[in-house]
């Protein structure tokens, strides 16, 4: 189908002419609520498996996601290059250039998925979970889901990629609606391929990556629909051509590639940080801890800001590309307003009622519910912080600054955290709340150096340029 002679869909200009707060709420919200149903799959993902599978088939779901994510962060950064781009030229009302920039990220995207992460990473995978130190039997276990979800990547990969060209554009909705409808898909398909139903036999741990395949590749091409149908903001044509314009490819990496590194630098802080953990006398629980306060409860607080992270880049650029930079700085100041809101909120529920927020997993006493107790109180002062950190390093971003987020991650989530926990351990001895205090500082740390690398406004000089249209 071609969307020839059907009327371009214009892009939303209240968001370079526009109240500033609708306008980062209005990108903010979707992306939100999409994190949220992202979420409770994972969660499904894992009750299922523990239930028909045992611990194992978590522990295998749990390292393959690990390295998983480790490498697609690093593939999917050129995806942020794109996000720089396309804001820019929406703000400049330059449908072309949106067009022609995103169809290049889809073919750098289809390369990677089917040339790079297929085959290496079908053939990598037993080292991959070697390197990790997975128990034998886990490693049995994993090694068919993460071969499928390396293989079948290229269905994430475009999903990924569409909702961020969209988002950057000013539609954070059909991300949001087809967002749905995949977790959705993705449930029913996991419930009838990890225990089986009827004819279908139970595939177990793999049956719960086959699920994520089906359901992510079935996205992607009703994404595909939508683009060729001419029916959003961003549109294909089947009279673009399959070869690369290296002058786009080549803005994509540039503005991408400081936005991988400093996935694997968070990654690789993250990392460490349970490595610490680990070696406490009572780890276990210490662990555990960890595992349901701040990787649980603290994503109530971050999906949040990631929302607003992603929309501050999108109005940030946008107004940039529309010759408003003034606008670009001040929502900044309106989203981390936003952030702080709802930090507070959940941080007063993390001092008052966490018995409660603990119970839901299980964790309503003992050992291991005083740390998580404690960890809570230190979470609830970090919120504040992790939001205003993340809101302006979306406005960094998207305004084109992808490197100065890199430097400020490696000083305030390795540099300080790490090395506190460090000196701590070599001089008198290392406790919990030493590292709960590490976390928290680090957070300081990145708002900060976020907040004024931003306000210095060197980005307002930052210039794109991919040549026009080849003939």
């Amino acid at each position: 189908m071609s969307a020839k002679g059907r009327p371009a869909k214009s892009f939303d200009r209240a968001i370079v002419e526009g109240p500033l707060r609708r306008a980062v709420w209005k990108l903010a919200w979707p992306t939100m609520l999409q994190n949220v149903f992202g979420g409770i799959q994972g969660i499904v993902d894992q009750a299922m498996v523990g239930n028909y599978v045992g611990h194992v088939g978590n522990a295998a779901i749990g390292v393959s996601v690990q390295l998983f994510i480790l490498v697609i962060v690093f593939v999917a950064s050129v995806f942020s290059g794109m996000g720089v781009l396309v804001a820019r030229f929406a703000g400049a009302d330059d449908p072309d250039r949106v067009n022609r920039t995103v169809y290049q990220a889809f073919l750098t995207a289809v390369f990677m998925a089917l040339g790079i992460l297929a085959p290496l990473g079908y053939v990598l995978a037993p080292t991959l979970l070697e390197a990790i130190n997975a128990a034998p039997e886990v490693q049995d276990e994993a090694l068919t889901y993460i071969r499928i979800m390396f293989v079948f990547s290229i269905g994430m990969l475009i999903f990924f990629m569409m909702s961020g060209a969209l988002r950057a554009a000013g539609d954070a909705r059909t991300p949001l609606r087809l967002g749905i409808a995949m977790t959705v898909l993705n449930v029913v398909l996991n419930v009838v391929l990890i225990r089986g139903l009827g004819p279908i036999p139970a595939f177990g741990t793999a049956g719960a990556a086959m699920g994520t395949a089906i359901a992510s590749g079935l996205t992607a091409a009703a994404f595909l629909w939508l683009l060729f149908s001419g029916s959003l903001v961003v549109r294909f044509s089947w009279a673009m051509s399959f070869a690369p314009d290296w002058r786009i490819i080549r803005e994509l990496f540039r503005f991408g590639l400081p936005t991988g590194f400093q996935g694997i630098v968070m990654n690789l802080a993250g990392v460490l940080l349970l490595r610490f953990i680990g070696s406490l006398e009572q780890s276990a629980e210490a662990q555990a801890a960890y595992a349901v306060a701040y990787t649980e409860l603290f994503a109530l607080i971050t999906w949040t800001s990631v929302g607003l992270m992603g929309a501050t880049a999108a109005v940030a650029g946008q107004n940039l590309g529309a010759g408003r930079p003034e606008r670009s700085q001040q929502a900044a100041v309106v989203a981390s307003a936003i952030g702080i809101g709802v930090a507070c909120v959940i941080g007063l529920a993390f001092v008052t009622v966490p018995r409660a927020l603990l119970a839901v997993f299980g964790m309503d006493d003992g050992v291991q519910f005083e740390l998580a107790r404690q960890l809570l109180a230190y979470l609830a002062v970090s919120g504040l912080f992790v939001t205003v950190a993340l809101v302006y390093t979306g406005g960094l971003q998207g305004t084109g600054d992808t490197r100065s987020p890199l430097y400020i991650s490696m000083v305030s989530q390795v540099v300080v955290p790490i090395g506190l926990c460090t000196w701590l351990q070599m001089t008198r001895g290392l406790e919990a709340p030493d590292i709960w205090l590490a976390i928290v500082l680090g957070h300081v740390m990145r708002a900060s150096l976020s907040v004024i690398r931003f306000r210095q406004g060197k980005w307002r000089d930052i210039a794109i340029d991919i040549g026009p249209a080849r003939a």
